[in-house]
């Protein structure tokens, strides 16, 4: 049977208000803080204090309560915030708890980074920083507006990175990204990426016409001992920066 919580009741908001207080203080206990995302924070809060009504405990509201009574509930030892996998497990090894509500301060400061840097690629509202280009580079897929917006950062020398193309020559030759630095055709792969040998420390970013050549390309990039491969997701395809054709630059 769904249990009805109306949000809008005196009784819900009170509760509402508690929960915020009471989770400002597992904060302070732990040295913890929110996560940058506030509609993150709300829904948890919102959840516990539903839960709070219901069961009269702060049960964890992204895990299932199971028992009826009570004594069922505390034997079948139900996640209670905060609850002890995220204090001894989660928050240590992912930086937040499962919900997403509690963060170390080094995530939730990456998050914040990982979000204006979305913000800024998807709007063109300003150039990336340094910071922002590094954050960016370590993404196992990126889109096209963030390709350029990184192309363009590398033409600031913020950054450095190489363009790699894993489609065939005559594909490339017709039309491939402006500041590609490497065509390494998927058929010839290995032949190909010996001209990157010795550059295997310095970020790369794949791409194809799709997306999925260049994603096989990445995983036998990482085999092959190259620290930090990024693939454009959907390919030169959804590109629409400056493109060039031909076999001279």
């Amino acid at each position: 049977m769904i249990k009805k919580i109306d949000m809008n009741s005196t009784e819900f908001q009170t509760q509402f208000e508690l929960t915020k207080q009471f989770t400002d203080k597992v904060l302070d206990r732990f040295g913890f803080v929110y996560n940058p995302e506030n509609d993150v924070n709300e829904s948890v809060q919102q959840g516990l204090s539903r839960n709070k009504m219901i069961y009269g405990k702060r049960f964890c509201p992204c895990f299932m309560v199971i028992g009826q009574t009570k004594q069922e509930q505390k034997e079948a030892d139900n996640r209670l915030c905060p609850c002890k996998p995220a204090l001894e497990v989660e928050i240590p090894r992912d930086g937040k708890c499962h919900c997403g509500i509690f963060c170390t301060p080094e995530f939730a400061q990456n998050e914040a980074v990982k979000n204006e840097v979305s913000e800024v690629t998807h709007t063109h509202s300003r150039g990336l920083t340094k910071q922002e280009c590094e954050v960016l580079l370590k993404k196992e897929q990126i889109d096209a507006d963030e390709l350029e917006s990184l192309l363009e950062a590398r033409t600031l020398k913020y950054i450095d990175f190489n363009l790699v193309d894993t489609r065939e020559w005559m594909e490339w030759v017709g039309q491939r990204i402006k500041g590609c630095d490497y065509l390494v055709p998927t058929t010839s792969f290995y032949q190909s990426i010996e001209q990157l040998q010795n550059q295997k420390e310095k970020p790369v970013i794949v791409y194809c016409l799709s997306g999925s050549r260049s994603a096989y390309c990445q995983k036998v990039m990482y085999d092959l001992g190259f620290k930090c491969v990024s693939n454009l997701d959907y390919g030169i395809m959804t590109y629409k920066g400056s493109t060039i054709s031909g076999e001279d630059e």
